[in-house]
C-alpha cells in the first residue's frame, strides 16, 4: 500500500499552489465588477489588473452561453 502510495507521488505530476495574486483576483473578481474596482482605487498594478480581468469571465461552456446570448425575449 506504501509503494501504491508514493509510486502516484512519481508520476511526473507536480501541483503547485496558486499564486496569492491569483487567489486574490478570483476573490474580487467574484464580488465586484471590474468597472467598481476601476473607479474605487486609483491605482491598480497592471498584473493585478490583468488577473482581475481574467477571473471576471466565465469558466463553464453553461455560464459563457447564458452570458453570451442575445435573446431579450421580446419576439
Amino acid at each position: 500500500a506504501a509503494a501504491a502510495a508514493t509510486q502516484g507521488l512519481s508520476l511526473g505530476k507536480t501541483h503547485s499552489p496558486e499564486s496569492l495574486l491569483d487567489i486574490s483576483a478570483r476573490k474580487v473578481a467574484e464580488k465586484w465588477p471590474f468597472q467598481r474596482v476601476e473607479e474605487r482605487f486609483e491605482r491598480i498594478p497592471e498584473p493585478v489588473q490583468r488577473r482581475i480581468v481574467y477571473w471576471s469571465f466565465p469558466r463553464s461552456e453553461r455560464e459563457i452561453c447564458m452570458y453570451s446570448s442575445f435573446n431579450t425575449g421580446a419576439e
